[in-house]
């Protein structure tokens, strides 16, 4: 188990300060970020959703990022018990800090049952232990790795099947897919599994919009995830190998909209993502005004 993997699950264990009321840490060392990251907040009001919710597993959550998040302090989720039934239960979160709304979620439980099973065919790919490690294929581009350091800042071992996304071909089809596990030991409960599945799946979708546009070395890209859906099919363990494919299905108006599916190795669809990823070129003059959304990155073309 990695110490960043150590601090990120470190992360789902929330205080419970009031009923219905929780408080989030932040990471430290070498795990910290100038700004919060959005699975963090996405996994943490997912923890306190499902610590309200006696019967079911979250089956889907419906997320919007509000405001960039501050690292610095902790983050405060307030839990709307919306319904409780037979077979459903809804929550919504609210996630605060500074006495404002930073983050907005609802989530969808379900008290398993059978029915009938059909779904889409996993890719034929190759089989992740025949893949580079992130380490072995930044020691071959070391200079465009260096402009994407994050990638071997995560808590997760990636093996691309696609080129990363630091190599920066023009005109390149919007679309990646990658091998992914969590790098340590999640347990057993379903509930921390799925969080972790959501703190995971925010991690390198936003990238896959700037796929076809990255030719234009004179521009800068200012990049924000604005929403996040997660839908949970099958039980999975996010600690095995997940095939994760993404696409960028279209790009206007600053946004872009995105889809992904992950498959279990054995080739079980176990969750489909979507997100909407604001994607503005601006002017890298020294006083552009960046405003709060946009804080969540930049790129160069």
């Amino acid at each position: 188990m990695s110490r960043r993997f150590e601090a990120t699950l470190d992360l789902l264990d929330l205080e419970r300060i009031e009923v219905d009321i929780f408080r989030g840490r932040q990471p430290g060392g070498e795990a910290a970020r100038p700004r919060v990251f959005g699975g963090q907040v996405a996994a943490q009001a997912l923890m306190a959703a499902s610590c309200t919710v006696e019967a079911g597993v979250v089956h889907s959550l419906h997320s919007y990022f509000l405001r960039a998040g501050d690292p610095t302090i902790p983050i405060v989720y307030e839990v709307d018990r919306i319904r409780d039934g037979r077979s459903f239960a809804t929550r919504r979160v609210v996630a605060i800090q500074h006495g404002e709304a930073i983050f907005n979620l609802q989530a969808s439980f379900h008290v398993d049952e059978d029915g009938y099973t059909h779904q889409d065919p996993m890719p034929d790919v190759p089989a992740p232990e025949d893949l580079p490690t992130t380490a072995e294929l930044a020691a071959v581009h070391p200079d465009a790795a260096a402009r994407f350091g994050f990638i071997d800042a995560w808590p997760v071992d990636m093996r691309f099947i696609t080129d990363p996304p630091y190599l920066r071909s023009v005109g390149r089809a919007p679309e990646q897919l990658l091998w992914l596990r969590a790098d340590g030991d999640v347990g057993d409960d379903p509930v921390a599994q799925r969080c972790m599945l959501t703190f995971i799946s925010d991690m390198i979708l936003l990238s896959t919009q700037t796929l076809p546009h990255v030719g234009d070395s004179s521009a800068e890209l200012m990049m924000a995830s604005l929403d996040h859906l997660v839908w949970f099919h099958r039980p999975h363990r996010i600690d095995e190998w997940t095939l994760y494919t993404m696409r960028s299905r279209t790009a206007q108006g600053a946004r872009g909209f995105m889809t992904a599916s992950m498959f279990s190795q054995s080739g079980a669809l176990v969750a489909s993502v979507a997100q909407e990823g604001l994607m503005r070129t601006v002017a890298t003059r020294p006083d552009h005004h960046v405003g709060e959304r946009e804080l969540e990155g930049r790129t160069r073309g």
